[in-house]
């Protein structure tokens, strides 16, 4: 017989050790297992008619197990997830998140992707933990960041991609791909890679991210379409696209000079919309007023010309009469001007002299140039 069996071992009885009493137990005591048991066999042998082993008794048994394997059918499918029901390993039907039911293993089973979550995946940096500030910082990660352009310059350049399993497609996600994050990474580095190195460096640090972006996109879900993956790509954002760091400086100062170039460009192109136009208004009035002194002059000329032959047609039908009255019309202007006072004192016109008004006759204007008097004073 055991030590433990006989009323305290070797040191006597009750709970002693080697040294004399031992530690007395403090408290509530745990239940008793044994006991437990023994009492719900004798309820269940009460409540079985016949004992365990009757017929009663085993189908009873029988539902019961029944029963709990139809209920371990039940399952919740939280608010970002899909349940994906698979019977013997074929995929019969997606479910939505809520309480749902699918026959009991091993007939039925249940995957649950988060199908409903947009998941985000970083190229070209990484997160880690940062002791010194008590928390995670991004390091840069060269070897997908760096890049080749189209004009053969390297490029900088780290983006982030964020994607989610298609509405109809968690079928696909689940067993054409192996590992999603792996290849939405790989697919995006590659869709970066060739749109980057068909383009110029200069389109790219400038005003076609938007563009770079599209078109990554959309190359990447017609990749992923071709893969069969499920997964939808819903935006490409470029977080950073620098020059390497060993020349930053320098691209900075072309853009400078660039960024110049283009201002006085601008600063000319406004002079010169607005000088030409005053130019062009000058020279038009210009051409207008020799077009004016043309018609004017050629209209004299024609005039005078036309006065000439009329005057020329007069002269040959009477030379004399029309050269005298010629040579009176040119006196006339010559001395019009003039105060002298010229008397053709002939024989018959003596005793006119004293009654002309000579003193009114000094004082008159002398007659306009051109005007052709009706007579002469001689």
């Amino acid at each position: 017989m055991p030590w433990k069996n006989q009323g305290g071992g070797p040191w006597g009885s009750g709970p002693k050790g080697p040294w004399g009493t031992g530690p007395q137990p403090v408290g509530p005591r745990p239940p008793d297992l044994e006991d437990l048991l023994r009492r719900g066999q004798d309820r269940l042998q009460q409540i079985m008619p016949g004992g365990y082993f009757s017929g009663i008794g085993i189908t009873l048994i029988l539902l019961i197990v029944v029963a709990l394997w139809l209920l371990s059918g039940f399952f919740r499918v939280q608010s970002e997830e899909q349940g994906v029901v698979l019977r013997f390993g074929k995929h019969v039907r997606t479910v939505d998140p809520g309480l749902n039911y699918h026959l009991p293993y091993p007939i039925e089973t249940v995957l649950l992707p988060k199908a409903l979550r947009v998941s985000t995946i970083s190229i070209g940096m990484t997160l880690i933990d940062d002791p010194a500030r008590r928390g995670r910082s991004i390091r840069d990660v060269p070897e997908e960041s760096l890049m080749l352009t189209g004009d053969e310059n390297i490029v900088d350049v780290d983006f982030t991609v964020l994607w989610r399993i298609k509405p109809n497609g968690v079928g696909n996600f689940l067993f054409n791909i192996q590992n999603p994050e792996g290849t939405v990474k790989a697919v995006a580095e590659s869709a970066m890679r060739e749109v980057i190195g068909r383009s110029d460096i200069q389109p790219i640090l400038t005003g076609a991210r938007t563009q770079t972006e599209t078109t990554v996109q959309d190359l990447m879900q017609k990749t992923l379409d071709g893969y069969g993956a499920g997964i939808q790509i819903t935006q490409v954002q470029m977080q950073k696209v620098d020059p390497p760091a060993q020349v930053i400086d320098a691209f900075r100062d072309v853009q400078a000079a660039r960024a110049n170039l283009e201002q006085l460009s601008n600063e000319a192109q406004t002079y010169a919309n607005k000088v030409v136009p005053e130019a062009r208004g000058r020279a038009a009035k210009i051409q207008q007023d020799a077009e004016g002194y043309k018609e004017q002059a050629v209209a004299e000329a024609k005039g005078q010309s036309a006065r000439f032959l009329k005057v020329y047609e007069e002269y040959k039908k009477a030379p004399d009469v029309t050269r005298e009255r010629i040579y009176l019309e040119t006196m006339e202007r010559v001395l019009g001007g003039s105060d002298k006072l010229i008397y053709d004192g002939g024989p018959s016109g003596q005793g006119v002299v004293p009654y002309l008004p000579l003193s009114e006759l000094s004082t008159k204007k002398p007659p306009t140039t051109g005007q052709l008097p009706s007579g002469g004073t001689r």
